[in-house]
């Protein structure tokens, strides 16, 4: 499996020891302003301005879990770290290997993690957020249309409804192991595409077990780790690029 970048070989994303804002009882109990400031320090090479708009992106996910179900309850407490920290985490990182002058889609997008922080970071790229689920998907165009995120599009349709082809750069997380997400979305990508996949710790033995002729139409690169703030997990971002139709 080929590596990029330099010294280990990928990127190696590291986040400043949490200090600043103390919190008691979890995230969920901090003003936005106050995650707003968790997220600079965790992250400072992200503008104020796309910290603050994250930060109010975090306070409408669990406003709206509450009935939309948008995370498990298990991560409610830390989703500032666990879901908006990830996203903008990955999102560095694709950002360096993305093709240039092409959309990004986010392939099952559900609760908006990360096709919605990728639009924060970089208004310049465009960015489709693709569920089939309703429900969530009027949630990403509200925090949206609150964020006035012009460079974002919402899109309610299965990834099967997404013309051959048409893909050059997409992303997703928690979307599917390797085998089943490039099957799947196979038609989607032109020769030369690239799909980025956010992964836990266990990415290399999913790699390893990917079917044989799998590989003879996609090149898996390492990109990135990064671990989370607080509950301290590793992550990694893998590219797939398709190198034969």
């Amino acid at each position: 499996m080929k590596k990029h970048g330099s010294g280990l070989g990928e990127t190696a994303i590291k986040a400043k020891p949490d200090v600043g804002v103390a919190v008691i009882g979890g995230s969920d109990t901090l003003s936005v302003g106050d995650i707003a400031k968790r997220l600079k320090n965790w992250i400072p090479k992200v503008a104020d301005d796309s910290c603050e708009k994250a930060a109010i992106y975090h306070a409408e996910l669990l406003k709206f879990n509450k009935t939309l179900n948008l995370i498990s309850a298990n991560t409610v407490k830390t989703a500032d770290s666990v879901h908006v920290a990830d996203s903008m985490f990955a999102s560095l990182i694709v950002e360096e290997s993305a093709v240039a002058g092409h959309a990004i889609y986010d392939f099952g997008s559900g609760n908006g993690c990360p096709g919605l922080i990728y639009a924060i970071l970089y208004p310049a790229r465009k960015v489709f957020l693709v569920d089939r689920d309703q429900r969530k998907m009027e949630f990403c165009k509200h925090v949206g249309a609150m964020l006035k995120l012009g460079n974002l599009s919402v899109l309610t349709k299965g990834i099967e409804e997404i013309p051959n082809g048409s893909v050059v750069n997409a992303i997703a997380r928690g979307f599917a192991p390797f085998s089943k997400a490039l099957l799947t979305c196979r038609k989607n990508f032109p020769k030369g595409g690239r799909f980025f996949h956010m992964k836990s710790d266990g990415w290399a033995n999913e790699l390893a077990s990917m079917p044989s002729q799998v590989f003879s139409h996609w090149s898996p690169s390492l990109l990135g780790q990064y671990r989370l703030p607080e509950v301290k997990s590793e992550m990694f971002v893998v590219m797939t690029e398709k190198i034969a139709e």
